[in-house]
């Protein structure tokens, strides 16, 4: 988006928590897009304004760095758009450099680098409120004279100082400021040079008058940081989480699945039977439906996520998580995309934008999938009270539990292996975190946050979900069974005679040394579309009719396969093979738009097809394994 004489580009950046995001929302208003520019993998928020003459102002909000020198994708996107390294994107005309003004010498080194690079620049000094409640006083007119460009005192989150701001932004761009402090020699040198300055200014502009002040983020974080209660605090808070997002997820789950159910009716009825009719109802909708009813819990899980973010406790947890995370060769910071995951792979994927380290990105996003997803749910419920019928729900929420740990486990030491094998980063390695001040959370900006999160699940899930959806039903459907034979009456018999059915046969004997039948097998082969495709498509096999209720649906299946027999006459689903199914399904990459998102993330169909593979393979030998052993051991 280049500038005209008509619309001006202006950049924003800051460190994260720095209040960045605020204060875009309060210059752009609804006026805001989110996008991605040639070249950028990385969303970047784009909004317009008028500044106090008039002109028009596209602002461009980036993402939130700590230094120019960049570790991460965010921070390559955010040195590379501000150089005008972006293609078909010059370099903006202005540079809206957001500093919070309570922890001013840490925010101001991301300022000397990028008044460094010789393009106006506009300081936005925010948070004074915060600044002047811990004792420090601000002097912008001499922090102005040193740094030799505009500083404009605001409180994003209040409106307070956004005229002032406006008007600063004059368009032709103010001067290009010179630099006060050393700007040559090495790196090292530099970085020294900037430090020192940065103290004598901070000295000047930002007195404090004690340093013995405790804020009540202080006082808080004495509780929320202690290696006890801080440990016990994290843990409930996660609970309460996710038992928020199961338990107030079910309405509108529900409410979902009813209305696909209605759509498939209602398209179903005006349409005349045939091929295109069951495509259409059986194959797009179902498929389509079978993703937007997870969209519930996508969706709640970002606005916890968002709550935790925007309050300034997600940075204290991450702290928290970073010790356990080092001993698998990870950081804190890949603690967030791994929380992510066990509500959908995706986007836990794709939150891995902001881990510094390139191998610890791609580690973090080789072993997301491991995390239980809510998509396995369906099929670990099934499981379990087939497994442990009569035991009671408090033995089965148990062995839930173990097999979430069962899958954080193996990831965290798959970690620890892929670390010593996969090559170092160019750079150094490091976890840097600031603590950001605890805050009320802004509810317009939670709003966005999930909007654009759920916008980006449905639209990169479910462009793949239907592709495959189609794929599935012409495989469950051909070739038609001939009019009037006993398959053309049975679904069930019609299943086994489709493509789908053969190949199940075929792949049988591969399958039987896990315990598993054709049916099974056709089951785990269809559940690659979507985890929890494979109890619907169990339920094809055992003719469960969908007139009943889904609950009866439920109930008759279990029935049907605790029933199931091999031609010998010996049950089929022993508890034996319900292990190692559970097993399987902890394991597996069962979910194949999350292989196309990784492979948009990483850029490589090696690592992407990698891990589909790897996974999958490890999946059925682990579950042969179990197989295998127990019935040598004599378990059934």
């Amino acid at each position: 988006m280049s500038s005209t004489p008509e619309q001006h580009t202006v950049a924003l950046v800051g460190n994260p928590n720095s209040g960045k995001t605020t204060l875009f929302n309060a210059l752009t208003g609804e006026n805001q897009k989110t996008g991605n520019y040639a070249g950028v993998t990385v969303s970047l928020k784009t909004g317009t304004f008028r500044n106090t003459h008039g002109r028009k102002i596209n602002l461009i909000d980036l993402p939130g760095c700590y230094s120019l020198d960049p570790n991460s994708p965010d921070e390559k996107v955010t040195r590379d758009f501000l150089s005008g390294d972006i293609a078909d994107q010059p370099a903006p005309e202005i540079t809206v450099c957001v500093l919070d003004a309570s922890a001013l010498e840490r925010h101001l080194n991301l300022a000397l680098e990028v008044i460094e690079l010789g393009h106006p620049v506009v300081i936005a000094l925010n948070m004074v409120d915060v600044a002047e409640s811990r004792g420090i006083h601000l002097d912008p007119t001499i922090l102005s004279e040193e740094l030799g460009v505009p500083v404009v005192p605001i409180q994003a989150n209040k409106g307070k100082g956004i005229v002032e701001l406006k008007q600063a932004l004059r368009l032709p761009a103010p001067a290009i400021p010179e630099t006060r402090w050393q700007t040559t020699g090495s790196e090292l040198e530099r970085q020294h040079a900037r430090t020192a300055f940065i103290q004598t200014i901070c000295n000047e502009a930002a007195r404090r008058e004690s340093n013995d002040t405790l804020t009540l983020s202080d006082k808080l974080d004495e509780y929320l940081l202690h290696p006890f209660t801080g440990w016990a605090a994290l843990i409930s808070i996660m609970l309460i989480v996710f038992w928020s997002i199961f338990s107030f997820s079910s309405i509108p789950m529900d409410a979902i699945d009813g209305a696909f159910a209605s759509l498939g009716d209602t398209v179903a009825n005006s349409m005349p039977e045939g091929d295109l009719n069951d495509l259409i109802v059986n194959g797009v909708i179902a498929g389509v439906g079978g993703t937007v009813i997870f969209l519930p819990q996508i969706v709640l899980l970002f606005f916890f996520i968002g709550l935790l973010e925007s309050s300034g406790y997600m940075a204290r947890a991450a702290f928290l998580m970073d010790r356990i995370m080092n001993k698998a060769g990870l950081s804190g910071k890949a603690f967030l995309p791994l929380l992510s995951a066990h509500a959908c792979a995706i986007p836990g994927v794709m939150a891995t934008r902001t881990i510094d380290s390139a191998r610890e990105r791609l580690i973090t996003i080789l072993i997301a999938p491991w995390m239980s997803c809510s998509a396995r749910l369906p099929v670990y419920f099934l499981l379990i009270a087939l497994l442990l019928p009569t035991q009671g729900s408090a033995a089965q929420a148990l062995l839930l539990f173990c097999i979430y740990l069962a899958g954080i486990v193996t990831a965290l030491v798959a970690a620890r292996i892929l670390r010593t094998r996969l090559p170092d980063d160019e750079v150094e390695s490091h976890f840097m975190l600031e603590l950001p001040p605890y805050r009320a959370p802004q509810l317009g900006y939670l709003f966005r946050h999930v909007l654009d999160r759920a916008w980006a699940f449905l639209k990169k899930a479910g462009s793949v979900i239907l592709v495959l959806s189609i794929i599935l039903w012409a495989l469950q459907t051909f070739p038609k069974p001939d009019e009037g034979s006993p398959a053309a009456e049975e679904p069930a018999l019609a299943l086994e005679e489709s493509y789908m059915g053969q190949l199940g046969h075929t792949i049988e004997p591969a399958f039987k040394p896990l315990g598993y039948d054709w049916r099974t097998a056709t089951s785990v082969l269809t559940s690659f579309a979507a985890r929890e495709v494979f109890v619907s498509s169990l339920k094809i096999s055992y003719s469960i009719s969908e007139d009943l209720e889904e609950e009866e649906q439920d109930t008759l299946l279990r029935e049907q396969l605790s029933a199931a027999t091999w031609p010998d006459g010996s049950k089929i689903y022993t508890p034996l093979t319900l292990v190692s199914l559970l097993i399987f399904f902890i394991y597996a990459l069962q979910c194949l738009p999350t292989t196309a998102v990784v492979h948009r993330e990483t850029k490589s169909l090696k690592w992407a097809a990698g891990q589909l593979v790897g996974m999958s393979l490890f999946a059925y030998l682990a579950a042969l394994l179990v197989f295998q052993v127990g019935s040598l051991l004599g378990f059934s």
